[in-house]
């Protein structure tokens, strides 16, 4: 059984999702794996200007590319040649998720575009998808952590290790960050090359089609991390989506009483079948406030939490955070929320922003799932062969059904 630790300092208990076999990560010296992390070798490129023209003694794989705003193509290009330090991963499985859905339609807002990225040299035009898995196909050269025929997930963050953040144990926000599908060629293809380091052995419980919800599953437990949590806190969750449903689950795992808010009802049933405790349609604010309280004894629940991304949720999670209270942001947000500061700084509440995932969160994110403690199956809405990625894929998931959670693309299915 795996067995979790909470770790306390002077001033606060904060639960530490990391099993015991994760903890010495915590303890490495700066030539830890995680501490600095190598831009990507040279390899094989494909030819912008003639994407699909076949080069002599090339092998050729199909891929989903990022061109330009409304312009993503399936295309034949070089399978990636891995160097020294790297795999070649035959990818099992890429998830589409709402990130790529915004690059393809209003991008390209992260995705790298107009000149070369400093840590990867990568720009458009490049592979897309950052959710993924994969069994190690080829090793480059010195690689001896993977072997040929393991199944892994992917850390798909690099950070450059030697800024003020990186040498301060603040990785997550390396402002050299390069993320698969963005700043380099990510999952959505026949094959990938990554780093060896940045692998983590997938166990036989968590199957291919899985395997890619393990990245937005870091993004989680990462905010579960950053919140301070403490087993018996209330927690409210706003926006059950997959993230949100996924941080249910993970604020369970660390002992706390949680309520899952959301105004489509659907959801709010999964999110009862994954485990919340408690569950408030929030289409009427006023009355999902009151509910809080009743559920929380009068004075609000210890954290809330905000996944929906809409411009009016971080007002209504700082309203319904108590007094002496933490709001945690995880949404995205594409128009600019109206917030009144006298709200946060009256009641003395802290406000916590959480994007990115930090060393540890990967390891922590398999184990929750092999565990059973995070669930990620009902999150898979439908499976589409790569093929038909962009019609039954992201089409499908700009499309107005709201229930569509995440579309997994395998090549060959």
């Amino acid at each position: 059984m795996i067995q979790y630790l909470i770790k306390y300092s002077d001033s606060s208990a904060c639960l530490d999702l990391v099993s015991r076999r994760d903890v010495s990560t915590y303890k490495r010296s700066n030539t830890s794996r995680f501490h600095r992390l190598r831009p990507i070798a040279p390899r094989v490129e494909f030819r912008p200007n003639s994407p699909n023209r076949k080069y002599e003694h090339e092998t050729y794989m199909q891929a989903i590319v990022y061109h330009d705003n409304k312009d993503i193509r399936l295309e034949d290009i070089p399978e990636p040649v891995p160097g020294p330090g790297e795999v070649k991963l035959r990818i099992t499985g890429t998830s589409i998720c709402a990130t790529d859905i915004e690059e393809w339609q209003y991008g390209p807002l992260w995705v790298q575009h107009g000149s070369p990225n400093a840590l990867t040299g990568k720009q458009t035009p490049l592979v897309i998808g950052h959710e993924t898995a994969g069994t190690v196909a080829e090793l480059g050269e010195g690689v001896d952590n993977v072997a040929v025929g393991d199944r892994v997930a992917v850390n798909t963050v690099l950070i450059c290790g030697t800024c003020f953040w990186c040498m301060r144990g603040q990785q997550s926000v390396c402002p050299n960050m390069a993320v698969a599908g963005f700043m380099a060629d990510g999952g959505l293809a026949e094959f990938m090359v990554w780093p060896a380091d940045h692998l983590v052995p997938m166990p036989d419980s968590i199957s291919d089609t899985e395997g890619p919800l393990l990245e937005p599953a870091t993004v989680a437990v990462h905010g579960v991390r950053r919140s301070g949590v403490r087993p018996g806190d209330n927690v409210a969750v706003i926006g059950c989506g997959t993230v949100g449903l996924l941080t249910v689950q993970a604020f369970k795992a660390a002992g706390a009483n949680v309520i899952a808010l959301d105004v489509r009802e659907q959801s709010l049933a999964l999110a009862t079948e994954l485990g919340a405790d408690e569950v408030v349609n929030s289409s009427d604010e006023q009355a999902a406030g009151s509910k809080l309280l009743e559920l929380t004894g009068g004075v609000g629940p210890d954290i809330v939490v905000e996944s929906a991304g809409a411009k009016e949720t971080p007002r209504m999670a700082i309203d319904w955070t108590r007094r002496g209270g933490t709001t945690l942001l995880l949404g995205i947000y594409s128009t600019t929320p109206e917030i009144n500061f006298n709200d946060i700084v009256g009641p003395e509440i802290t406000v916590i922003g959480s994007v990115a995932t930090s060393p540890g969160d990967l390891e922590a994110a398999v184990d929750l799932v092999a565990s059973g403690k995070i669930n990620v199956k009902p999150l898979i809405s439908e499976i589409v062969p790569l093929s038909r990625a962009i019609e039954d894929g992201f089409e499908r998931m700009l499309g107005p059904n709201k229930e569509v959670f995440r579309i997994v693309i395998q090549p060959g299915s």
